[in-house]
């Protein structure tokens, strides 16, 4: 089910793009990462100070039904405005992959289970390693699991 609310498109054209077609095909179209080929979800949450909905495309890392957001910003200085969003509201998250979304709850992790999924994130899109190697933050990543 979809967050409930006013919906903010990104800012950036192509993002605003890829979730529009996304969610009019039930994720059969603009579905993978611009030119790699690499499945991507749609994940929507609630603005930290809007209270807006936000949208954004991103890699698809999923594990027995569990989902990995990862804030690489392609190793920019600065986490992605989404970070804030899910950090001060964690239970209100979506993941669209396929046709309909799902309602979920998300939690940052740390430590040795940080690293698990951190793993499983790079091999999904080895460009993380990558982008870790620019940054000098930690890439936070949040494991989004169903709604009970």
């Amino acid at each position: 089910m979809a967050l409930d609310g006013e919906y903010e498109p990104s800012p950036q054209q192509w993002v605003r793009d890829q979730v529009e077609r996304y969610e009019a095909t039930g994720g059969r179209e603009a579905n993978t990462l611009r030119d790699t080929g690499l499945p991507v979800v749609i994940y929507s949450t609630r603005g930290a100070k809007s209270g807006k909905v936000r949208k954004q495309p991103l890699m698809r890392v999923e594990h027995d039904g569990a989902y990995l957001m990862v804030g690489s910003q392609g190793g920019a200085p600065t986490h992605p405005a989404w970070v804030s969003n899910l950090r001060a509201h964690p239970d209100q998250v979506t993941v669209q992959d396929g046709p309909e979304p799902r309602d979920g709850v998300a939690r940052e992790l740390t430590g040795e289970e940080r690293a698990q999924w951190w793993d499983r994130a790079v091999a999904a899109y080895p460009s993380y390693a990558d982008y870790q190697k620019k940054t000098d933050r930690e890439i936070p990543i949040f494991l989004v699991t169903p709604r009970s």
